[in-house]
């Protein structure tokens, strides 16, 4: 009886944690997409800043690093919360930042250079996280459900929330891919490179935001959603992964160029 009291009560308090972007899988295969789009130079460089570590190693570096004190001041970093009726130049903006502004920091910070070994590498390892959140659909979600944190749904008939669906609900019920394998059959030769790549971060963020509104109408509070909501939405998913990668590689070659 103790053993399952337990194990309730420690169901019930991973329930209470916050969810911050993709899951770890969405944002290993960003940063993997992004990998293998750098250029050499910039393959290079990073290697080194990196102290040998890929982009993927610290893909999901942030979302634990938030949690600790140290770095506690990033956790509004991680979403831009648009509610409905409103749109970016009209919502009050976080006072404690937000993933477009931190995206754009980071990214002028980086570019700018006369960065000290740990404040490039400290930087670099959030923007390569960040830019991943950028393209998750509820991280444009309401501020008053929080990002749909607040809106209770279920994904095959099990309670759960509207961000966790799309955080890692979507992405486990579409593949059950590797990171490496979600880029190879996903990142083909079959699109324009240069057109997804194009725009500035806040494009980025607006064109997020029209796929967060589509959800939140097909996703009411209290929907029971199941196959052919996956089905409907992992392409888009595929979709987000993929300009999240390539414009992950984009900034990087930009920066190290």
């Amino acid at each position: 009886m103790k053993i399952k009291h337990f194990f309730v009560s420690a169901v019930c308090l991973l329930a209470t944690v916050p969810a911050l972007g993709w899951g770890q899988k969405g944002h290993d295969v960003t940063a993997y997409i992004a990998e293998c789009h750098l250029t050499p130079k910039a393959a290079e460089q990073i290697d080194k800043v990196l102290d040998g570590h890929s982009l993927v190693y610290y893909a999901n570096w942030l979302d634990n690093a938030s949690h600790t004190p140290e770095y506690a001041y990033t956790k509004t970093w991680h979403y831009l919360n648009i509610d409905e009726g409103k749109m970016l130049e009209t919502m009050p903006r976080n006072a404690n930042g937000d993933v477009l502004v931190a995206v754009m920091t980071i990214y002028e910070k980086l570019k700018a250079g006369g960065l000290s070994h740990e404040e490039e590498q400290f930087n670099l390892k959030m923007l390569i996280h960040l830019v991943g959140d950028m393209h998750c659909p509820m991280h444009t979600g309401h501020l008053s459900d929080l990002g749909g944190n607040n809106r209770p749904v279920a994904l095959f008939g099990r309670p759960t929330n509207l961000h966790s669906i799309w955080d890692t609900g979507i992405v486990e019920a579409a593949h059950k891919w590797s990171y490496t394998e979600w880029q190879q059959q996903i990142d083909r030769g079959n699109r324009d490179i240069d057109e997804i790549q194009a725009g500035t971060p806040t494009d980025w963020v607006l064109e997020t935001q029209q796929i967060c509104n589509d959800v939140y109408e097909k996703t009411p509070e209290g929907s029971k959603v199941s196959y052919d909501y996956v089905n409907e939405y992992a392409p888009v998913v595929e979709q987000q992964f993929l300009r999240g990668g390539l414009r992950l590689a984009r900034l990087l070659n930009e920066i190290y160029r």
